[in-house]
């Protein structure tokens, strides 16, 4: 998995009377960060919902579908956990996978900071060669800035 540049954001801008999706691609370069959060600024819901409804994506591949969730392994084929979530600089690329390790029984999660470069695509998985689950339990867990 390289850094790649993220091209567009998908957004939901609601459907008849929010009990479906309305999905209209926005270039990313329209975001702004303002306080840790994505903004697009200037835009309404009803813009938004006048905008045509994206029924294909053929520009790229959805993180949501691709990554989020995917088991990350390690070179052994031993599954060391899964991807929770990933981290887009400022300059758009990503930078960081958070990886759930699992906590307690499974029930509760250990996220950690992986840097992009640490891992590989082999044979369409998702490597982490030198992890174990033991050492990213050990390693500091994740924490969202506040």
């Amino acid at each position: 998995m390289s850094a790649e540049a993220i091209s567009y954001g998908i957004i939901n801008a609601g459907g008849f009377l929010g009990f479906t999706k309305h999905n209209v691609e926005i270039p990313i370069s329209q975001f702004k960060l303002v306080d840790n959060r994505l903004v697009l600024p200037g835009a309404t819901k009803e813009a938004l919902k006048s905008r045509p409804e994206l029924l294909e994506v053929t520009k790229g591949r959805s993180v949501k579908g691709a990554i989020l969730g995917q088991a990350v392994y390690n070179e052994k084929d031993e599954r060391v956990g899964s991807v929770e979530d990933i981290i887009v600089t400022p300059d758009k690329a990503i930078s960081y996978g958070i990886i759930n390790a699992g906590g307690f029984l499974g029930l509760t999660k250990h996220n950690v900071a992986v840097p992009v470069s640490q891992f590989k695509l082999v044979d369409k998985k998702l490597v982490l060669p030198g992890a174990t689950k033991d050492a990213l339990k050990a390693s500091p867990e994740f924490q969202y800035p506040q």
